[in-house]
Order: C-alpha cells, then structure tokens, then sequence
C-alpha cells in the first residue's frame, strides 16, 4: 500500500510538471512572412520573404540616398556661405586671416570627409582590407584544392549546358558576364553583392521562362546549376567577408552553446530517447549534418545538408514515439542537436545561404521550411532564458557560471555510501513509476472507448425507436393461393364440371 502510495505521488508530481513545462514550438503562421505574401519569412530579413524584403531594402534605400543627398546640399551651402564670410572680412581681420584659413581648412576637410562617406569607398578602408587578405592568404594547397574543384564544376556546368542548345549558350554568356562585373566589384558591401546576384537570378529565370520558352522543371535544374556554377567561383569573396560582423557573431554563438553544455532533452521537452540504439544513430547522423554544412560551398548544398538533418531528425522522434512526429515535436529536437553539435561558423553559414541561395528555395518547398526552423532554433539559443526552460533564475545562473550542473545535482541526491544496489532500487522506482503512468494513461483511454461505445449503442437505439414509433410497421395476413386452372379442384367444389364432348349424329 505504501509503494501504491508513493508512486502515485510521484506520478502526481511528474504529471504536474509536465503540465507546467512551456512547450518549445512554432506556429506555421510565425514562421511565414509578415507581410501576409504566403512564402517563408527569415529572421535575417526582420521577418520578410526574400521578395518582400529586397522591396523594403529598396524603399529604405532610396531613403537614405535622398538624406545623403540632402547632407551633402547642406554642406555645399554651409560652405559656400562660410566662404563669402571670409571674403566680406579679408579686410578688416588680416591679423587672424592665418587662424581663419587653418580654421577653414580643417572644416573643409571635415565635410568633404564627410560627403566621401557616403557617396565613395574609403581608400583607407580597402588598403586595410589588402593588408589583411594578404595576411589571411590561404596556403598554395588549398588553392589548388579550390582550383581543382572550380574546373570541376566549370566542365560539369558546360556540359549541362549542351543539352540546352541555343540557350545553354546564352546562360553561359550571362554567366560570364555576371562574374566579369562581380570582379570589378569587390568594394561594394556584401548587401550590394547580394542583391547583384539576387537579381541575376530572377534576370536568368525570367529568360529562361519568356525568351527561351523552357519548361518549368528544365527551369528549376537550370538556375540549379547556374547557382552552383557562380557560388563555387565567388564562394572565397562573398563567404564571411572581413567587411561584416559574421566572424564576430560566429564567435558569440559558438560562445553561448559551448556555456549551455549542461542543457538536458527532458529540459526541452525533447521527445527523443538515446538509449535506444536506433534514436542514438539518427542523432549522431543528424549532428553530422549540420556539422557537414560548414564544408559545402553552394548555397544549395549547405541547405541539403539542413534538409537531411531535419529528416534524421524526424525519423529518431517516430521511433521513439512510435508514431508520426509533429512540428512541435521537431524544432526542441532541432534546438537540442545544435547545441550538441556546436555547428562551426553557423552564422556565416546562415547569412551566406540567406544572402547568395536561390530565393525560391527559401521562400517555399521544404528546404525553406527547415532553413526558416534552423534560423528560429538560433534566435531561440541566443535568447534562452531560465523561463524558456522552466528553471529558476538562482540555478540557471549556477549553470551558466558552472558552479553546478543538473548531472551533478542528480548524483548528489544520493549519499557516497549508499551501495550500488540502493541506487538501482530507486532507478527501479522511477522506471515503475513511468510504467504505472503508462498504465493509467491506457486505461483512461479504454474506459473513455467503451464510455464511447456504449453512448453510441444508445444513440443508435434510440434513433431506431423513433423510426419506429414514426413509421410503426403493419403485417398484414397472408392471402390465399390461387389454384391453377387445369389443377383438380379438391377444396372448392363448387365450379361447374368441366365441359364434355358430345357426338352428334350425322
């Protein structure tokens, strides 16, 4: 009666738990755009599709054009009126004419600088870049591994394109084209590139569709290979460039997963079970996936290498849970797996697929799907807070600081001294405790189906007797057979004889 006692209480406490617990989802409406367009929005973009965010780009772009030029009017007058000044008082101030000009000079040179700021690259800026390019220059072996795979990927490109005849050659033009023009373009910002080759793509599609009149799957192999063809060529230039923060935010990230160690699947909710074999290998494949993005150079790839973690993913939560898994399901698991593979360079992977990837395949399909959750799974990490895991603020600073651990806390419960056998006789309990949850659970389903059952029998009754009692049923008596009518006539005699042939004479 006690151990009854004490393993509903456990249960109890457990249920209680669970019931408090804040689950860790995304609706599919958060994860679409919020301008209402339908495709998959992406925190890179403030929440925007990549459509609806190249037209906000755009607006705040012409915006802040018209202030810069706006400033640089300003500072034209400014000077052209400090100018004049100093010519109506030459005259009368010829001892501080020497302070004036040195005055002048400096506030010239102040605004001139100014004005260079926005319209033109800072000289100083791209000499330090050189320096340190020169400074980062890749060993001569990895050249010629990036040599070696370019030619690869330029003679599988040109061969493609030889099933497509007159057209192939025309991409191949533009092709050249594009990459000719980036070259000359390296001091523009990583946003200005990205946007170069955002519209080459949308450019190329467009004649593929109107001009060269190609089905649409031919299209969607096409701008394929064409989006591998230039990023394996451009991949050294636009892939964490020195000019952004990538670095910066790829160190900060790495940082706050290697300080969330201690983070537990039950902690998540995650509805994964490592002990089983099977869950075990699919977790270490899914890790190798999102490890291996690092080393894929097309956009393309890396999101393959997302896509096929997000499966591995979803196959560990239907053997554990022996059915279809959820997408509430999915995205603490995802959250979990990066933080047990601490993904290396995962916000320059982000920001280069974000920036230089096919937009259609990040606003719709699959891939957009898992990309859009990888992103949500990120943002959720660098904001994960004592709330989010249902901790309290005192012990998740202890385990951010690493002062304790919950494993610790686990193996402290029990005392050194305590034998071997003690501690398997309470894992006994808890195991006990799960089956007898289990059991309940199963049986408040079979009582709730033959609650089920037994109101459907009724209904079905009761539907009967009004159908009865509406149309009731009437069984007349049987009628008689009717004889036939060269049959003897036993029971009737009352017919005449039949009639008899008789012989006249002649």
């Amino acid at each position: 009666m006690f151990l009854s006692l004490t393993l509903f209480s456990l249960n109890r406490k457990k249920m209680n738990l669970k019931s408090e617990r804040r689950g860790i989802h995304e609706k599919k409406s958060e994860l679409l755009c919020k301008k209402g367009c339908g495709y998959y929005g992406n925190p890179a973009w403030q929440g925007f599709c990549s459509k609806c965010w190249r037209e906000e780009y755009h607006k705040a772009r012409q915006k802040q054009i018209q202030e810069d030029w706006e400033l640089a009017e300003r500072l034209q007058r400014e000077e052209e009126e400090a100018y004049a000044s100093s010519q109506s008082t030459q005259g009368a101030q010829s001892l501080t004419f020497s302070k004036f000009e040195e005055k002048k000079t400096n506030e010239k040179t102040r605004k001139v600088t100014t004005v260079k700021k926005f319209f033109t690259a800072s000289s100083r800026a791209g000499a330090k870049k050189a320096e340190i390019q020169e400074a980062k220059a890749p060993s001569p072996s990895i050249n010629r591994q990036a040599s070696i795979e370019t030619d690869r990927v330029s003679k599988e490109f040109i061969e493609f394109l030889k099933t497509y005849h007159k057209p192939g050659q025309d991409i191949y033009k533009q092709c050249k084209l594009f990459l000719d023009t980036m070259s000359h373009k390296r001091d523009l910002s990583i946003e200005e590139q990205s946007e170069c080759a955002q519209d080459f793509y949308q450019n190329v599609a467009e004649k593929l569709q109107t001009r060269w009149k190609v089905p649409p799957e031919k299209v969607e192999k096409a701008m394929d290979q064409i989006e591998k063809y230039i990023m394996t060529r451009q991949y050294k230039y636009v892939f964490c460039p020195e000019t952004t923060d990538d670095e910066k935010k790829d160190l900060a990230v790495q940082k706050r997963i290697r300080a969330l160690h201690w983070v537990t699947p039950q902690m998540l909710c995650v509805p994964v079970n490592e002990e089983i074999p099977e869950v075990s290998d699919m977790v270490v494949k899914a890790i190798t996936d999102i490890i291996e993005m690092d080393s894929k150079r097309v956009p393309r790839d890396k999101l393959a290498c997302i896509t096929k973690c997000s499966k591995h993913i979803f196959n560990a939560i239907k053997i554990t849970k022996n059915e279809p898994a959820s997408a509430d399901d999915f995205l603490p698991t995802l959250i979990y797996i990066v933080l047990k593979g601490n993904p290396p360079r995962l916000q320059s992977n982000i920001q280069y697929i974000t920036r230089f990837c096919n937009p259609s395949r990040l606003m719709t399909g699959e891939d957009g799907y898992y990309f859009t959750n990888l992103c949500c799974a990120v943002a959720f990490i660098e904001k994960l807070d004592a709330q989010s895991l249902n901790l309290s603020q005192e012990d998740f600073d202890r385990f951010m600081t690493g002062q304790t651990s919950p494993k610790k806390q686990e193996s402290d419960s029990f005392s050194p001294d305590v034998c071997l056998g003690v501690k398997q006789m309470y894992k006994n309990l808890d195991l006990l405790s799960q089956l007898n949850e289990r059991q309940e659970r199963i049986v408040s389903e079979a009582k709730k189906l033959e609650k089920d059952l037994i109101d459907w029998t009724d209904g079905i009754t009761k539907e009967v007797q009004d159908i009865v009692e509406k149309y009731p049923l009437e069984i007349k008596p049987k009628n008689q057979a009717l004889a036939a009518i060269d049959s003897e006539n036993v029971e009737n005699d009352k017919l005449p004889p039949p009639l008899q042939p008789q012989v006249y004479a002649g």
